[in-house]
């Protein structure tokens, strides 16, 4: 069975499970760019890009905190 079949062949939890993770990470980094451009753009300065980093920042980690606890929990 080659990799291209399994993949094909996957079941839909683990295909919604792996593209929700992938897409997600990928959504992150992209929100970390637009804050860095956020705070460029504005001459924010080191305080101020530490700032925007901070808030804007919190509700990601507030997401990893809320499926970490999840998985912790449900075990």
């Amino acid at each position: 069975m080659s990799v291209i079949d399994s993949f094909l062949n996957m079941p839909e939890d683990t295909f919604d499970t792996l593209s929700v993770s992938i897409l997600v990470t990928g959504l992150m980094i992209y929100m970390g760019f637009v804050i860095y451009r956020m705070a460029k753009d504005s001459n924010a300065g080191k305080f101020g890009t530490i700032i925007l980093f901070f808030v804007l920042g919190f509700g990601m980690v507030g997401f990893i905190i809320k499926t970490i606890l999840t998985e912790v929990l449900q075990k």
